[in-house]
This record gives structure tokens, sequence and C-alpha cells, in this order.
């Protein structure tokens, strides 16, 4: 399933069913993958959206492959593993890279 559909359907999840993130501050998470696609993953007013490129100022920036975005996106991906061996790279507070594996597991 590539990126982009899997994006979609957790969009989708959290927006059908937003009370998981109803308590959130607006946040601005920013995903640079190594193909030099950047996506954003926007919190604001209880609703998520993901846009491609940087529109906004992002709070936390998270540099990783494809694949483990996809892994995170599935909850399969360890974050502070994956921080400590290299495999993610963090540009913001590693706090707030935990707090979006953290949303995207309530959606699993």
């Amino acid at each position: 399933m590539s990126i982009q559909v899997q994006l979609e359907k957790f969009v989708e999840k959290v927006n059908n069913n937003p009370e998981h993130i109803q308590e959130e501050k607006d946040r601005v998470f920013q995903i640079d993958l190594k193909d030099n696609l950047s996506l954003q993953i926007i919190l604001k007013d209880g609703k998520v959206e993901v846009v491609q490129g940087t529109i906004a100022e992002p709070e936390v920036t998270l540099t990783m492959s494809d694949k483990s975005f996809e892994k995170l996106l599935n909850d399969d991906l360890n974050t502070t593993m994956a921080f400590m061996t290299g495999n993610l790279k963090v540009n913001g507070s590693v706090g707030l890279a935990l707090k979006l594996q953290d949303i995207v597991k309530r959606y699993q």
C-alpha cells in the first residue's frame, strides 16, 4: 500500500473519530522522506490534514526513509529505537515525535 493511501486512511480514521485528538494542541509535524518528499501532518481544531510541502512552520521535523514512515503509520516503528540507530532524525522536540507515534497508535 502506498504512503499516500495509508495517509488518506489515517486522516479518515482520525477525522471520523476525532475524540482521541480533541485534547491535543494544534500542532504541525513535518515529515521529510528520503526520496525528497516533504509532508506536513497538521492537527488543528480537533481535525487532521496532510499536505505536501511546507505550508506552516513545523514544531518538529522527522526525517526518515519511506519504509520507516510506513512502519510508523502502521504502528510498527519504535521511534526511540529508530532515533537511537539513526533511522530517524528529529529536528525539534523528540517528545513531539513520540507524541505523533502515540496519536498513530490510538487509531490502530
